[in-house]
């Protein structure tokens, strides 16, 4: 079984430090309550501009297209150049009349389909580097997907001298930071050929350890920082150093390759003249190469046992496809819609600091997608691998209850169910990948899964705008805002409902696929690697 050089460990590296910072519109929570008073817009229009980074996942699907014409590097930089434009023009002129709200709203649309194009890179990446292992590698490197939240609070907490209000702050890092270290690991962004030495799984413990340990770090910041006496830039570095951590472990292979190179040198001197040796070695190694070249060619066919390869019209005319659209949008996009309403959620509980609850949920989101990496690796090594659209259905149903037990006011239920359904949406995002690639094949991935995540801004537009007219209702004549616990109580409980539909659609899906599996049993064995799926 071919194995990850250090060149496939440090693309994976630069997966997980885009992924880290490729959420910006995760901190909106943290400053929309004071960008509604700046602008002066309602908690309608404050649900429409947050509806607006995800409308720009509606075009995510040029990002798929461009990768398979131009380097992944340039998709990488076009998303953190449209990033860069969308905040940043936002920063300069925030407080400046001319910015009117249609310009807000399409600057935010510009740089949320930048985060597509980075996704998609970062995505190829795992898939294409990882052949054996694309699911370990891309449920590890999303999980960071769920730090972005507490990477950039984290960072604007440390940054107060900079005589810039909360908001202008936030958006000058949204603007700056993915631009800064897109920059950083353009080199490591390029599809390399797998390796020929023996497989081994200490690169993947070695980050399993390492990606613990920052997730604890981010709770330990979260929630206990006040308690141990801990500060915002004693926090800050710590979490950067753990993100510096995992390069270790491309160094430390790319030190084990040389020395196996300067050994291997040694022996070929040594034998050089007997002839009859050197024929058999080239003989030996010319079969393990190709067998190496099979095992490759039957893992990256294992997709294929589940469903076939299926692109452009014939995606949207498959029955499997709008089970599958509709029960993400009635879960995972339902919880985004949710992280997007902590701020003013908070607000109408009376809670003095939002960006403790967005903390929260980041810090949860990052163990959720982290969650799918540990099932995939450990269940791969017994011989079976759990069904995508099975874990996405068991996922859902938490989700439903967080949703319910809101409508209790008290604040601990809040901080709970905040953390449920943070993790509930984290692992939702991170298996969906995964799934789309086990129900459609990896050929046109890149264009598929965009197309998928396009239900996020249909549901970010009904769900947000919803729940702004059920909040407007609550508040009555007492203009934008509203108090109490029961400002989004039909919220939580429509919610709720919703989050319960998604997971019979994604139950039904599930049978469907479980269903034509065991149908073809009866036929002929496609990857004869023996793996049962359960």
């Amino acid at each position: 079984m071919p194995s990850p050089t250090s060149v496939h460990w440090l693309s994976l590296v630069g997966s997980v430090w885009l992924q880290t910072i490729n959420g910006p519109n995760s901190d909106f929570p943290v400053y929309s309550s004071q960008l509604k008073d700046v602008k002066g817009i309602s908690q309608v229009q404050l649900n429409f501009l947050a509806f607006a980074s995800d409308a720009g996942k509606l075009l995510g699907w040029l990002a798929g297209v461009a990768a398979l014409y131009v380097p992944l590097w340039a998709v990488a930089l076009v998303g953190a150049a449209f990033g860069l434009v969308g905040y940043g023009v936002q920063f300069l002129f925030l407080e400046s009349p001319r910015l009117a709200y249609w310009h807000l709203f399409a600057l935010t649309s510009l740089a949320g389909n930048g985060i597509c194009w980075i996704n998609t890179v970062c995505y190829l990446l795992c898939i294409n580097n990882f052949p054996s292992d694309s699911r370990v590698a891309v449920s590890l490197a999303t999980s960071y997907l769920g730090l972005s939240a507490k990477f950039y609070t984290t960072m604007a907490d440390t940054l107060p001298g900079l005589g810039y209000s909360n908001a202008r702050r936030y958006l000058l890092l949204n603007a700056v930071v993915p631009m800064l270290v897109t920059l950083l690991v353009v080199p490591s962004l390029r599809v390399v050929r797998p390796g020929s030495g023996k497989r081994t799984d200490v690169g993947f413990l070695a980050m399993f350890a390492i990606t613990l340990a920052t997730g604890a770090c981010a709770v330990v910041g979260s929630i206990g920082s006040k308690s141990l006496g801990l500060s915002s830039k004693e926090h800050m570095i710590s979490l950067y150093v753990m993100l510096a951590v995992p390069l270790l472990i491309p160094v430390a292979l790319r030190v084990r390759e040389s020395m196996a190179k300067i050994r291997e040198a040694a022996m070929w001197e040594n034998r050089v003249h007997d002839l009859c040796s050197d024929e058999s070695v080239v003989e030996m190694e010319l079969e393990v190469a190709s067998k190496e070249e099979e095992v490759v060619e039957k893992e990256q066919g294992v997709v294929l046992e589940h469903g076939e390869e299926v692109g452009g019209l014939r995606l949207l005319r498959r029955f499997d496809f709008w089970l599958y659209f509709f029960s993400y949008m009635f879960s995972g996009t339902l919880g985004l819609v949710f992280l997007n309403n902590l701020g003013q959620i908070a607000e109408s509980r009376g809670l003095s600091d939002p960006s403790t609850l967005v903390s929260l949920s980041s810090s949860f989101g990052f163990f959720g997608r982290l969650l799918p990496a540990f099932l995939d690796y450990y269940t791969a090594k017994s011989g079976y691998s759990i069904s995508r659209t099975a874990s996405m259905a068991a996922l859902m149903a938490p989700m439903a209850g967080a949703f319910f037990l809101m409508l209790h006011p008290l604040d601990m239920l809040l901080y709970t169910s905040t953390a449920v359904i943070g993790t509930c949406t984290g692992a939702i995002t991170s298996v969906a990948v995964s799934a789309t690639s086990e129900l459609f094949g990896t050929k046109n991935f890149g264009v598929n899964h965009n197309v998928l995540v396009a239900n996020i801004p249909v549901g970010s537009l009904c769900f947000g705008y919803l729940a702004g007219l059920l909040y407007q209702r609550e508040a009555g004549g007492s203009g934008n805002r509203c108090v109490g616990a029961a400002c989004y109580r039909d919220t939580f409980l429509l919610w709720g409902l919703t989050c319960a539909v998604g997971t019979g659609l994604c139950t039904a899906l599930y049978a469907r696929c479980a269903k034509r599996t065991h149908g073809d049993k009866n036929g002929p064995e496609v990857s004869g690697a023996g793996s049962t799926v359960v």
